[in-house]
């Protein structure tokens, strides 16, 4: 990881609300950083950053927008994480409310976790995320070697 990441943002309805005022508080860290968003959380970051903006301040990068999670946007995400280009993953996901594409959500979070990519599901841990010292240091995360289990479950040795 560079020193400045790729930062992806997601949220479920219900929690666009706090997402979108965790990036009110933050816009000056995450200005730093290429954002990543999936569909209307995109639209809500972006109108976010622009309000924040004086008129003298400028965005150097353009938000990548996905398409929206239920339509595949998860997915994109997952393929971005696999490809190593998402280095932080910021995810208020609604744990009350069942999702139409909840098998993509597992999916994603387990991507994390194989790919060893720093993830935050609620604000706290986001908060944490965001304030530490290695947001804007380069980083080498430790990623796991499968290919043991992979020869093992492919029967290739």
């Amino acid at each position: 990881m560079e020193k400045s990441k790729n930062i992806a943002l997601v949220a479920h309805d219900n929690r666009k609300k706090d997402l979108v005022e965790w990036v009110e508080f933050n816009y000056k860290t995450l200005l730093g950083h290429q954002i990543i968003c999936t569909g209307t959380t995109g639209k809500l970051v972006n109108e976010t950053l622009f309000a924040k903006l004086e008129a003298t301040e400028m965005i150097d990068k353009e938000i990548i927008l996905l398409k929206s999670g239920p339509l595949g946007g998860d997915q994109q995400l997952g393929a971005l994480i696999a490809d190593g280009k998402i280095d932080l993953l910021i995810f208020f996901w609604d744990p009350m409310q069942p999702q139409p594409h909840d098998v993509d959500v597992k999916a994603l979070l387990r991507i994390t976790v194989v790919y060893n990519i720093p993830t935050a599901c609620n604000r706290s841990t986001a908060d944490f995320l965001i304030s530490s010292h290695l947001l804007k240091e380069k980083y080498e995360p430790k990623i796991v070697d499968y290919s043991e289990y992979i020869n093992r479950i492919t029967g290739m040795e």
